[in-house]
């Protein structure tokens, strides 16, 4: 992505499209991004931010495509920020990533160019190559392919000049890893008699790395000069192309080795193979509230923060909290109907677990005091299920502990694995160890996720990514001994979670993908009740997770000879998880949400929001009274109005995952194939309206299933949602740990500039 613009006093407006997006993304983090940019410019004061826009900035996280980095740099846009001052404000907040990006993206241009000359011998010949950019700018001179020696300045002296001076000179001007070359310059020696001694072949155009996908067209490109003219031959692994014979080669296609070496008279040619995935797919189960076992505080947070980064990855991500045995089976055989050939898949689990002699479980939350392996999940039994689906990558992120479960007899035996090279296992802890979580609050981070959540958009192979959380653990006091992370894996290629997606050959697999992952995501349209009185009541709903909706109400209208009025939420449908003293709150906080109160009070005007949990139980329509009470000027007795409303089945209600799925031999053959579905099927009617092609966007987080109950025509035209994060809360905000709690919990002693202390042992609590 080059920046496309001429010098550093113009706009940040002259950025390309491409480059806007990227600094963005750099500035779209906790740490050091675009709060601190903000607090940074307004060194002139012209580019200070008003609170409303800090806020508005903040609430870009709340849209799939919305980013604060890029609010900000188009407000600083509108008011002519340059983009030398931008550089100088990156600087002084060391934000070194965006610092290189934009001094690499800014294009070197050449100012002047060394031209051709002719000295006798004996004398003294001067080329010069200056270039425009940001510094620092080296330059490198050669001759031909060979280096000239002390050619390191933006003039090159030869002198005095003999018969090994002559040729062809080019300088190759760079900055890091952005370069460009000089046009060629030749330096002829001039007889006596005022004629000149040719020199050989020098290349012209040498031939360009490049980044090509599986199955894409390959050009290479090269020219030379020579008297008499050149010919040419292509090489690929040091061995002649039959084909190759012209100064292009082209290869067309099913791109599936590398090329190096290409031809003997240019420099080394790489060409490196991409690698992608056909679609990324997570599922993120947090367990807290155990029926039979200690509660844990941060899974909540650890989910939702999870569902946030792994959607700016393109993960269609289904999230999950407090799930009993069969509703984990129900969820985990969902999940895998949305992983196919090349898709990545990856499982999050945050809760009490164990591990007996290489297995590890999730513990669900009726799991009885003495469980065994019978009344939890079996991770390996997973992994083997996604292998049967042909994934590109399978990764498990499991936060909990691996101690031995002493009520386990012998344990399960695992089918045969595939060989495969596609598997990673990340472990918050190790072997025969607790995992922690910050005892500090309901809304604290665990400490696996704590480190996670800072390198898991890093544009790296999954290993290493995983490799620098383990030393970031390491390096804290709180952690060093008492909890390390622990990677496993077989991973043999360098795949990232940032690697990007490109559909199969098959759209309508991937449109059915897209399809069944939606269905699970969409919440009842906001209405607006006219009550008799003539009072507006406005009913809104906002996903907070795949499994927990936010209800609100508020009053728009009221009639003047109303003094007051609220509107409550009353007469819910049975089975739902709801605690009656945290409904109609008047903040989001005093109802146990983690939504800001910005994405569901826009306006100045009071609400009260109630939190509906475990929707994945919800065994009927979702139906509720809203209670209007009112009361009229000069009048002391209250009045009140009631409302039925239906919504139907909002969010993961609909995929019944209290239901038992067949067993697993058997639902091999009748679950939902896509393969089949891409040669036989179309959408139900009624379907092209509600949901466009999704292919390439995001619209949500959570996964869906046709096999298990039926769709009729027109049934889906509520809104499409996903559950939403905002980047400005403080509990997100802090740089690591607050002080710890074991796996999770770990007492929350003092805290003196993040430096942790086990201050209570005795308090310890573990998965």
């Amino acid at each position: 992505n080059r920046l496309e613009m001429g010098d550093w006093n113009q706009c940040i407006g002259t950025l390309s499209e491409g480059a806007r997006s990227k600094l963005a993304d750099m500035l779209d983090n906790v740490n050091c991004g675009w709060r601190q940019l903000a607090n940074i410019v307004t060194e002139q004061p012209r580019f200070q931010c008003s609170e409303k826009e800090m806020t508005c900035c903040s609430l870009q996280v709340l849209t799939a495509t919305g980013s604060p980095g890029r609010y900000l740099l188009e407000k600083l846009s509108e008011r002519t920020c340059t983009l030398g001052f931008l550089l100088e404000c990156l600087k002084k907040m060391e934000h070194h990533d965006a610092v290189q990006y934009l001094t690499d993206g800014f294009p070197i241009r050449i100012t002047e160019e060394p031209q051709t000359q002719h000295a006798a011998e004996g004398g003294r010949v001067v080329l010069v190559c200056k270039a425009s950019g940001p510094a620092p700018i080296d330059y490198q001179w050669f001759r031909g392919k060979e280096e000239v020696l002390g050619g390191s300045g933006p003039e090159l002296v030869l002198g005095p000049l003999t018969l090994a001076h002559q040729g062809h000179y080019i300088c190759r001007v760079n900055r890091r890893d952005n370069f460009t070359f000089s046009k060629w310059a030749q330096v002829r020696l001039v007889r006596t008699d005022g004629s000149s001694a040719e020199t050989g072949v020098h290349i012209v155009h040498q031939p360009q790395s490049q980044a090509v996908a599986e199955g894409e067209s390959l050009c290479l490109e090269c020219f030379a000069e020579a008297n008499p003219p050149p010919q040419y031959q292509w090489y690929h692994n040091k061995q002649p192309v039959p084909t190759g014979k012209d100064r292009t080669l082209r290869v067309r296609g099913n791109i599936i080795f590398l090329l190096q070496g290409v031809c003997p008279l240019s420099s080394c040619l790489g060409i490196l193979l991409l690698v992608i995935a056909t679609d990324k797919v997570a599922l993120l189960m947090g367990n807290m509230n155990y029926l039979h076992h200690r509660p844990l505080r941060a899974p909540m947070a650890d989910v939702h923060e999870m569902t946030n980064l792994l959607r700016q990855l393109d993960f269609k991500v289904v999230s999950l909290l407090d799930l009993n045995w069969q509703e984990m089976h129900s969820a985990v055989t969902e999940f895998l109907l949305l992983l196919d050939k090349g898709v990545y898949g990856l499982l999050y689990f945050a809760g009490h677990g164990y591990e007996n002699y290489g297995n590890s479980f999730m513990v669900p939350i009726d799991a009885p005091a003495s469980y065994t392996s019978d009344n939890c999940l079996w991770v390996q039994d997973v992994l083997q299920r996604m292998q049967e689906r042909e994934t590109g990558l399978n990764v498990f992120l499991l936060d909990m502990c691996r101690k031995r479960n002493l009520n386990d007899g012998v344990p399960p035996q695992p089918g045969q694995l595939k060989v495969t090279a596609n598997i990673v296992f990340g472990y918050a802890t190790c072997v025969d160890a607790e995992a922690f979580e910050v005892n500090k609050d309901d809304l604290s981070n665990g400490i696996f996720i704590s480190f996670l959540k800072r390198r898991v958009m890093e544009d790296e192979k999954v290993t290493v990514m995983l490799d620098r959380v383990a030393e970031d653990m390491g390096r804290c006091d709180i952690t060093r001994g008492r909890q390390a992370l622990e990677l496993r894996s077989n991973l043999s290629e360098r795949r990232a979670l940032t690697d990007r997606i490109q559909s199969s050959g098959c759209p309508e697999t991937a449109s059915a993908r897209n399809l069944q992952w939606a269905i699970a995501h969409v919440l009842p349209d906001s209405r607006n009740l006219q009550f008799d009185c003539g009072v507006t009541v406005q009913l809104g709903f906002a996903a907070e997770f795949s499994n927990v909706m936010i209800i609100y109400t508020r009053i728009l209208e009221k009639p003047k000879d109303i003094e007051s009025c609220s509107a409550h939420l009353t007469d819910f449908t049975e089975g739902l998880d709801l605690d009656l003293k945290m409904s109609n709150q008047e903040t989001l906080l005093d109802a146990g949400s983690l939504l800001p109160l910005e994405i569901l009070q826009p306006t100045e005007l009071p609400g009260l929001y109630t939190r509906l949990k475990g929707l994945q139980r919800l065994r009927k329509e979702l139906t509720f009274t809203v209670c209007l009470q009112y009361q009229y000027t000069n009048l002391d007795e209250e009045v009140q109005e009631r409302q039925t409303v239906v919504v139907g089945k909002p969010l993961v209600s609909k995929l019944n995952l209290y239901e038992p799925r067949l067993p697993r031999s058997l639902s091999a053959s009748v679950s939902f194939d896509f393969h089949s579905f891409s040669q036989s099927s179309s959408f139900p009617e009624g379907f092209g309206s509600s949901f466009p092609d999704t292919e390439n966007s995001s619209i949500g987080s959570a996964s869906t299933t046709w096999s298990y109950y039926s769709l009729q025509p027109g049934e889906y035209k509520g809104s499409i949602s996903i559950p939403v994060e905002d980047d400005s809360r403080a509990v997100f905000d802090s740089d690591l740990p607050q002080p710890l709690t074991s796996s999770k919990s770990l007492p929350h002693g003092q805290v003196e500039d993040h430096t942790y202390r086990f201050s209570n042992m005795q308090n310890y609590h573990s998965y």
